[in-house]
């Protein structure tokens, strides 16, 4: 297991071109952007407002690659890749199989005419794995013992001689074109691995009820927005059924003995040692939802039993929320639902806004960004605590339910702003399916939490992380490019990453 360190921060090549997000506040005649994860304030100077001026960049020097790094690092801008050409000759795909003859065939079909390797990681029937194989003009690894998925990558990895790397695991149907669009995010020197929204998809003719949940929801769809992953951030880990990354920096990078978290694990050491991970949403790969209720559920508990070992080696990286106490005591105080909890709300907002306030540029508008960053604060904190009760907290909440009335509304209210949340930024399943199996996957999943922190003993994974309301950190200015006065990070209390993230692993077997 190993993974290479950065030395030094690599620019980025002339030519290399961003976007400014959409999501972005602007202020101040565009002088102040506000955004990202964690949130951040960039104060531009007068040639880089005129530098962005349209909204883009195009790197010409030291200068401009100073300032595009800053604004992709802070989720601020966004690659533009469509002039980036990736060569065929330049990428092989490692699939890790354990039989799953048909989705094999189905995988190898898409990839045509990618360099394949396929890791048989000792089969039941390595017959038939080898008769696919042959059909497809793909080169076989045979393993004489069951690794698992992340030693079979490693293996697998061992033999690729190419520039670049993909990982597609069997259940999974990723085009060429998709993993080629991928690999252009390596135009980034930085850059070691970006992963596309893995998107569940049924095979049945009539797909029951918890397929089309899953279709519409699945474990490892991190959503339709895109950026840098790192822990804390709003994209915490990237899924390993599909990843394209830079071969020299990932060669042996997965934990052989892991059989699931092994992909939140390889991110997390990725980002430690310098590197930058990415997640592009514009890019679709399927993925085969489980054959059966059982199966369904049983991937979600051995997902959460993830959390445990994460924690082992990462510490409070994997808590399930971070929150500030203020924002805590005002989520907490409108999930009650009493006539107090309204004041008490505004209060926290008025307050968070007014500290806020102090740390932003004495410029026109920054009050109502800091009122507009402080409700957003609160909605998360708001959405955190939701989550907790629901899924990683669901035993003791349940407990609680039987003795206090005050329990039993909280989780009630919990219960309707998870649902919500999904119908608006989900569809293709109804209000009565969505509760059913929302309510069953964080059963599922909070059961495998616990039973793997009991296992450890270590509770790290079900903790909360308490952070300053509106902690800042200052970062480094850059003074011979000029181009940004002042920037400031901030965390108002919440955690922005998306559900699972203790970790998933295609199941081999």
């Amino acid at each position: 297991m190993s993974v290479s360190n950065l030395s030094g921060r690599q620019a980025l090549p002339n030519g290399f071109e961003i976007r400014l997000r959409d999501n972005l506040i602007v202020a101040d005649r565009g002088r102040l952007l506000v955004g990202g994860s964690p949130i951040r304030t960039v104060r531009l100077s007068s040639r880089a407002r005129t530098l962005l001026a349209d909204g883009g960049l195009a790197v010409d020097g030291p200068a401009t690659a100073s300032l595009a790094r800053r604004l992709l690092d802070g989720n601020l801008a966004e690659p533009v890749l469509d002039r980036v050409e990736v060569s065929l000759a330049d990428l092989t795909v490692i699939i890790p199989v354990r039989d799953r003859v048909e989705q094999l065939d189905r995988c190898l079909a898409a990839l045509a005419p990618l360099q394949v390797i396929v890791v048989d990681d000792a089969s039941e029937d390595a017959i038939a794995v080898s008769r696919v194989v042959r059909q497809h003009g793909a080169r076989l690894v045979s393993l004489s013992r069951n690794l698992g998925p992340a030693g079979a990558r490693n293996a697998g990895l061992a033999q690729v001689d190419t520039p670049l790397v993909a990982f597609v695991d069997s259940d999974v149907e990723a085009g060429a074109g998709a993993l080629l669009d991928l690999a252009r995010h390596c135009a980034d020197p930085q850059l070691a691995l970006v992963g596309p929204r893995v998107v569940g998809v049924a095979r049945t003719d009539r797909p029951r009820w918890f397929e089309r949940y899953d279709a519409a929801a699945s474990s490892l769809d991190l959503g339709r927005a895109g950026g840098p992953v790192r822990p804390g951030a709003e994209l915490g880990w990237l899924p390993s059924a599909c990843l394209v990354g830079r071969t020299a920096l990932l060669r042996g990078g997965f934990q052989d003995t892991w059989r699931v978290a092994e992909d939140v694990d390889f991110v997390w050491r990725l980002v430690d040692a310098g590197h930058v991970v990415r997640y592009d949403p514009t890019v679709e790969v399927c993925h085969d939802i489980r054959p059966s209720a059982q199966a369904w559920l049983g991937r979600k508990v051995l997902y959460g039993t993830g959390g445990a070992s994460l924690a082992a080696r990462h510490g409070d990286k994997v808590a399930p929320a971070v929150l500030s106490v203020p924002m805590a005591v005002g989520a907490a105080a409108l999930l009650q639902r009493r006539w107090w909890s309204v004041p008490v709300a505004a209060a926290v907002v008025a307050a968070t806004a007014r500290s806020l306030r102090t740390r932003l540029p004495a410029d026109n508008g920054t009050t109502i960004i800091a009122i507009q960053l402080a409700v957003r604060g609160l909605g998360w904190a708001v959405r955190q605590e939701s989550s907790l009760l629901l899924r990683h907290w669901w035993p003791a909440a349940a407990v609680g339910a039987f003795v206090s009335r005050s329990i039993r509304r909280t989780l009630v209210t919990a219960v309707a702003v998870d649902l919500v949340l999904f119908l608006r930024e989900r569809s293709g399943v109804g209000p009565l399916t969505a509760l059913i199996c929302r309510r069953l996957d964080d059963l599922a999943y909070g059961t495998g939490l616990w039973w793997g922190a009991l296992r450890r003993l270590d509770s790290r994974c079900l903790a909360v992380r308490w952070v300053g309301g509106d902690r800042i950190k200052r970062t480094r200015a850059v003074p011979q490019a000029r181009l940004r006065r002042r920037s400031k990070t901030w965390s108002l209390g919440s955690s922005f990453n998306r559900r699972d993230r203790a970790g998933h692993s295609a199941d081999l077997r």
